[in-house]
This record gives C-alpha cells, structure tokens and sequence, in this order.
C-alpha cells in the first residue's frame, strides 16, 4: 500500500477532529496547573493518532461491506478501499497493526500514570470500536453525535489534561481489599467540561452536519441516524443551537476566570462561523457544503489555541 493511499485510507485530514481537543486539554494543563510532562505527551498522541486511525478505517471497511447504494460520491470516491481497489486482507491488517500500537502505546501511559487513564483508555477503545462495529453500530443511530462529541470532545480534553495533573487528586480510583473508592474534584471536573464544551460542540455538528447531507444515501442504505428521526429542519436548527451554546460557554468561562480575559477576542469567530452557518442553512450537500462544519470547528478552536497559547507566552515573559 503506498503513503498516499494508506493516508486516504485513513482519512488523515480528520485527524484534526482528535489533534485539536488533544491540544486543548494540553494547554489547560499549562495554563492553570503549569504542569507539563513531555513523556505522557508522546505517548498520548501516539497512542491517540493511531486508534483515531483504526476507527476510521472500520468505519471505511463495515462502509464498503455493507454498502447497498454502490455509486455517488459518497461511496466511489470517498471510501478509499473501492477508489483504489483494496484487498480486504490488506485493510484487516492494517487495522490490526494500529490497533496493536494504540494498545501497547496506551498501556505504556497508564503504566506512567495511574488506573483513571486505563479506564478511560479501555472504555474509549470500546466505544470507538463500538462506533463503527457490532450488530448497532453507534455511527448508524441517533447517538453518533452524542458519543463523537463527548468521547472526542471532553474525554480527549480530559485525558490530555489530566496526564500531566494526575497527582493532583483531580480523580481519584483506589482499590484496597475488595474495595473500590473513587474521589472526585467536582469544581476542577467541571471547569474541565465547561472548558471542553466548544470542542464537543464542534465534533458533534461535524458529525451532525455529515449525517444531514446524507440523509437520502442513509436511508437507502438504512443508516438511520439523528436528523432522519427528528427531521432535517430540526436538525439544522440543533446545528445552529450547538454553535450559538459555544459562544455561551466561552463567556461563562470568562466570568469565572478559567478562560483568559485575552480569550475575548474568541468572540469574533462569530462573523466567519455564522456567514458559514447561514450557507450552510440554504445548501447541504457532501461535496459543497459539509466542509463548512469542519471549517467551523476549526476557527473557534484553533482561534482558542491561540488565545490560551498567547496567555501562557504573556505569562511566561512577566515571570521572566
């Protein structure tokens, strides 16, 4: 298999849909515990680039097995294993091999860390294979926006955070004679969601703005996912409702002092978000359209990369 096609097999341009949150909860660590460890770090991204890979690739692979409408854009040109023609073998090994990385990479975190990290790390590799695999795939209900947006959204955030803080008693897992104990920070959990919520906004109008341009091929090929249950208009007004919570998040989030007061600036992402949104609203198509959800997704997060990254240098040259 060559670079190109292994890339498109793996749609490695959706990778950002992992990068961003993963860079996120990494400078949340930054900015309010001044904690980095550069070895959890590695590990992490590594770990999580590989499993992001492996369910994308079932999700390819289950796609083209199941696929009942074989022709239009969807199914020719964006499953990677009809454009070029793949061997099955080729495609089980390849997710075989991720897989085996993901794992062993993950568990090497864990080792460098504590038993919260291997819980979330096992119940995030069920629900992504899950999301994908299995008589119900999630990516075939009306709950593929809710476990995309939290999974990939707050638990990445999370996880990323919480490598370089898992000494601060944030969550606490002890086991001792048969007896579980798990202590929780409620306050810094929920700085930690609320400091994810345009993240998990973002990945769940991904998802959702993909499932509203294919409704028709959804059907036919019997995906029966949100919009087809609540119908495309309420579906685009939910699109429009997750963007406008975002902007309420980060002004919550400035009030109590969690978001740097340089993250103001964030609020002018709006006038390109909502431009996007309003074209978004007349047209909805794969091949025109979707791409404006993932673009949204970008600027209000990586415009919020920015902003904490500027706050750390800020920070950095006064201490200095």
């Amino acid at each position: 298999m060559s670079l190109s096609c292994f890339l498109k097999l793996v749609e490695i341009q959706t990778k950002v849909a992992s990068a961003i949150p993963f860079s996120l909860g990494t400078l949340y660590a930054l900015y309010r515990f001044q904690q980095f460890n550069l070895k959890n770090f590695l590990l992490m991204f590594i770990s999580l680039l590989a499993f992001d890979m492996v369910t994308t690739v079932i999700n390819n692979y289950l796609d083209y097995k199941k696929a009942i409408k074989t022709h239009g854009f969807n199914y020719e040109t964006h499953n990677a294993i009809v454009k070029y023609d793949l061997k099955e073998s080729i495609v089980i090994a390849t997710i075989a091999i991720l897989l085996a990385i993901a794992v062993c990479v993950g568990f090497l975190l864990f080792l460098n860390t504590n038993k919260v990290v291997l819980l979330l790390g096992v119940i995030s590799f069920i629900v992504g294979v899950l999301y994908s695999f299995g008589p119900m795939p999630i990516s075939r209900m009306p709950l593929g926006e809710i476990f995309s947006g939290l999974f990939m959204g707050f638990v990445i955030v999370f996880i990323s955070a919480y490598i370089h803080v898992y000494d601060k008693n944030i969550i606490t897992l002890l086991y001792h004679d048969g007896m579980l104990r798990l202590e929780m920070n409620i306050v810094e959990l929920l700085y930690l969601f609320l400091m994810s919520v345009p993240a998990v906004m973002g990945i769940a109008n991904i998802m959702l703005a993909n499932n509203i341009c294919d409704i028709e091929d959804d059907m036919e090929n019997k995906r029966y996912t949100l919009p087809i249950y609540i119908g495309k208009e309420n579906a685009l007004k939910l699109f429009k409702a997750l963007y406008y919570i975002t902007y309420a998040d980060i002004i919550l989030l400035l009030i109590v002092g969690v978001e740097p007061m340089i993250s103001l600036l964030m609020l002018l992402t709006l006038i390109p978000v909502r431009k996007n949104l309003k074209i978004f609203y007349e047209r909805q198509t794969k091949r025109d359209t979707f791409i404006l959800a993932v673009k949204n997704f970008i600027i209000i997060n990586v415009s919020r990369i920015f902003t904490i990254g500027t706050a750390l240098l800020i920070n950095f040259f006064l201490i200095h």
